[in-house]
């Protein structure tokens, strides 16, 4: 562990699907909830809501939640190009970034966070923890944009499962 980077972390994975759908699916409210989010709240910067049909736009605000937890995520957009780029703020002061390519036929998402802070709490519950997160959920973007199938579990008497 000691050469391990505890400041930050690169998931990646190919989905059968056009770009502009992963796209939408980071940066429209009732696409993102399709697979990562009970509940996405966005608000311009002059905190008038985003249309769940909109895609969000840089300096935007969000309010996230999921399922079977209680707790709200709030962040700020940094980047969103449109197209194939998004930046946001996430468990505190970390960013996100979501790059997305074409390659082979398939759309290849590639998530980075970084800026996690070094203390113990971090460590546990941001670097490793998020690590977890994001690879179950890219596996639900993949499964849900190329067969339709939510892998989420939404049982409140099942918590603690791999998949929520």
């Amino acid at each position: 562990m000691k050469n391990f980077n505890w400041t930050t972390f690169t998931k990646r994975i190919a989905v059968k699907a056009e770009l502009s759908d992963i796209y939408d699916a980071w940066s429209k409210p009732s696409e993102i909830e399709k697979w990562f989010l009970s509940n996405a709240n966005y608000f311009d910067e002059n905190t008038n809501a985003i249309e769940r049909e909109s895609n969000i736009k840089k300096d935007d605000t969000y309010e996230w939640s999921w399922y079977l937890y209680e707790i709200v995520e709030k962040g700020k957009i940094i980047e969103a190009n449109g197209k194939d780029f998004l930046q946001f703020t996430f468990a505190g002061e970390c960013l996100v970034d979501i790059k997305l390519s074409q390659q082979n036929g398939y759309v290849v998402v590639e998530l980075t966070q970084k800026n996690i802070p070094i203390d113990d709490e971090s460590k546990e519950g941001i670097r490793l923890g998020c690590d977890s997160g994001w690879s179950f959920f890219l596996m639900n973007l993949k499964s849900v944009y190329e067969g339709g199938l939510d892998l989420r579990n939404k049982d409140a008497d099942l918590k603690g499962m791999i998949n929520n």
